[in-house]
């Protein structure tokens, strides 16, 4: 009998001791079950072969070489990837809809003694689950969306929000992207099923009945949209907007994006696109800046000709109240501790309001 899961909470608190999907390298990579190892029991290639013989030939005979294949690699699983479990591990097992893949697999750890089990449905259960929580129903969560210029440390201030105890959800680092124009980090974003099962997961995570701090953002990330039940909470989310002197902006995203702005040519290619929206001279402006190495002095012209002027026109068309404005006259070390300490006591208000 194969396990039936009706909630991702359900699902992500298994109890197992190690989950393993059997489907292709493929197939995981472009998503899986949080936490999960890839042993796969048809390879990319072994896989379209079997299909290929199913649909052109016949089923019985890619059945044939399909059981060939599975046990064939099942059984190198065991000398390897297996081999220093003991007698007492518990796997839970799935593939793409629990069929035959996760079904054989599991036929043969248990004939070994391991006390393995198939997730019903495999991972179009998975997937059916995440959609429903993040397409279907409203977001139980109550968030507070950090808002303001481009610079005032907005990313930094949650990771230290966390370590005050505050709930907070990083979209950023779930989407493996800065956020802007300019925010694309060395590693490629996850696609786009990956990233909402990352965030179904965090979301899983937090307590709907504290709230929840989140960095207020546009409804993509770089590549990656933003889901409707969190995209319709975020726009009504009410705002702690933040302030910063230009100078002190200046400073902290210059430390912040030396990796881009350190790379001439990359930028060059990136802010080319704007000249369709600030003109070729501000734009012709901003290479001059690249060429003569001037970090600052590039940094503070795209702030007061591209980000802030951006952002001064999507705050007027936002509708959600704000709850404080807080002013950080500076943005190293201490200040920032500071706006954390302040922001984290303004969280807890909210929750202790929400509360009575």
């Amino acid at each position: 009998m194969a396990l039936k899961f009706d909630n991702l909470t359900d699902l992500f608190a298994h109890g197992f001791d190690t989950v393993i999907d059997v489907r292709s390298p493929a197939e995981f990579a472009e998503d899986h079950l949080p936490g999960a190892i890839n042993l796969p029991v048809l390879d990319n290639q072994e896989r379209a072969q079997v299909g290929t013989i199913y649909k052109q030939q016949s089923p019985f005979l890619a059945r044939k070489l399909g059981a060939a294949l599975v046990f064939r690699n099942a059984a190198h699983h065991v000398e390897t990837a297996l081999r220093g479990f003991d007698g007492g591990w518990r796997p839970l097992v799935y593939c793409w809809r629990g069929g035959q893949r996760s079904g054989s697999f599991v036929w043969m750890l248990r004939e070994i003694g391991w006390r393995a089990e198939v997730v019903e449905g495999g991972y179009r259960t998975y997937r059916r689950l995440v959609n429903a929580a993040l397409y279907d129903v409203p977001l139980a969560h109550r968030l507070i969306a950090l808002d303001g210029y481009t610079g005032t440390a907005k990313t930094e201030l949650l990771h230290r929000l966390r370590s005050e105890g505050v709930q907070v959800l990083d979209l950023e680092g779930l989407a493996g992207h800065r956020g802007s124009l300019l925010g694309r980090m060395a590693r490629p974003q996850p696609g786009q099923k990956a990233f909402e099962s990352a965030l179904a997961r965090a979301l899983n995570g937090l307590d709907p009945s504290r709230p929840v701090v989140i960095e207020a953002e546009s409804s993509k990330i770089g590549e990656r949209i933003l889901p409707p039940s969190l995209w319709a909470a975020l726009r009504h989310a009410p705002r702690l907007t933040l302030s910063a002197p230009l100078a002190a902006r200046t400073a902290y995203l210059v430390r912040a994006y030396d990796d881009i702005l350190s790379d001439g040519e990359r930028m060059m290619d990136l802010l080319g696109v704007l000249r369709a929206f600030r003109g070729n001279a501000v734009v012709d402006g901003w290479f001059d800046l690249i060429r003569a190495g001037d970090k600052h002095g590039l940094t503070r012209a795209l702030m007061v000709q591209h980000y802030d002027p951006a952002y001064d026109k999507s705050r007027k068309a936002a509708s959600a109240p704000v709850l404080a404005e807080l002013t950080l006259d500076t943005l190293d070390y201490a200040g920032l501790e500071r706006a954390a300490a302040q922001i984290a006591g303004i969280v807890q208000a909210q929750a202790f309001s929400s509360a009575i």
